[in-house]
């Protein structure tokens, strides 16, 4: 009798020991591997119970400690992140068929948050210039930028329209209203578009030539003056030609003012930078 109950003694312990329940051994990974989405992403949970076939195992997937799926066949489980309530950690347990055990895999977290927007800037186009745009989505990783000019359901920007500096920056040099969005992923998850930003180029300032006396006198000179309407910083290249000779540059001339002796037509240019 005492030996019997000894046997059954050690059964006990051994159960204490290697319970049947709860082995902490499924894995739970995701497709694809982020731990941060965004409102409208998808996410795939894969539930590794990492021995048999997955035909032997029920799966079951659990949100914040609560079930969130019951048990089913499948150890893939697609979820359509529609809020930013989807947010929390995750983790999934299989029930083997046969032998009744179950295991529990590891805790993975997920952060959703709302979709992001994405940022223009931009300064004005200089005079005979380009400027450079750039785009940006905040988580700033992975993103392949998209641009467009006019309005949101223009086409694309192609490398022909402008020059692709780099991912995120464009130069242009045309007027217009700009957008950009960034994508993401396969299939490409957009972000919300940027603002837009108009693009206007300055006016070309024109040069313009005075004189006092049209006619040199004898012997003598007179003055022609050269003037550009934004007056700041500009040097001047003069240039004469007669009936008999082609237009040639005025050598050592660059100031605004210069004193002539020989007759001809006479033009002047502002230069600056």
């Amino acid at each position: 009798m005492g030996h019997t109950f000894l046997c059954v003694l050690q059964f006990f312990l051994l159960n204490t020991i290697f319970p049947s329940g709860h082995a902490q051994d499924a894995v739970l990974t995701l497709e694809p591997n982020w731990s941060s989405f965004f409102t409208g992403q998808s996410v795939t949970f894969i539930c590794d119970m990492r021995e048999g076939k997955d035909t032997d195992w029920k799966y079951r997937w659990n949100k914040d400690g609560r079930e969130f799926v019951q048990y089913n066949s499948h150890k893939r489980f697609t979820l359509q992140l529609l809020s930013t309530s989807y947010s929390g950690q995750y983790h999934c347990f299989g029930f083997h068929r046969s032998s009744n055990q179950i295991k529990k895999s590891n805790i993975v977290s997920l952060t959703v948050s709302d979709k992001p927007k994405a940022k223009l800037t931009t300064t004005i186009i200089p005079v005979w210039g380009s400027v450079t745009l750039s785009c940006s989505v905040n988580p700033s990783s992975g993103w392949k930028y998209y641009w467009y000019r006019g309005d949101q359901s223009t086409e694309l920007l192609i490398r022909q329209d402008d020059v692709f500096k780099s991912n995120g920056q464009i130069s242009v040099s045309q007027e217009g209203q700009y957008w950009c969005r960034g994508g993401r992923g396969e299939p490409v998850y957009y972000s919300q578009y940027s603002q837009s930003v108009t693009i206007n180029k300055l006016a070309i300032p024109k040069a313009k030539v005075t004189a006092g006396p049209t006619i040199i006198p004898v012997g003598g000179r007179v003055t022609l003056s050269c003037s550009v309407d934004d007056s700041d910083g500009w040097k001047y290249d003069w240039f004469r030609r007669t009936s008999n000779s082609n237009e040639a540059q005025v050598v050592g001339e660059e100031n605004r003012d210069i004193r002539v002796s020989q007759g001809g037509i006479y033009r002047c240019r502002g230069r600056r930078g």
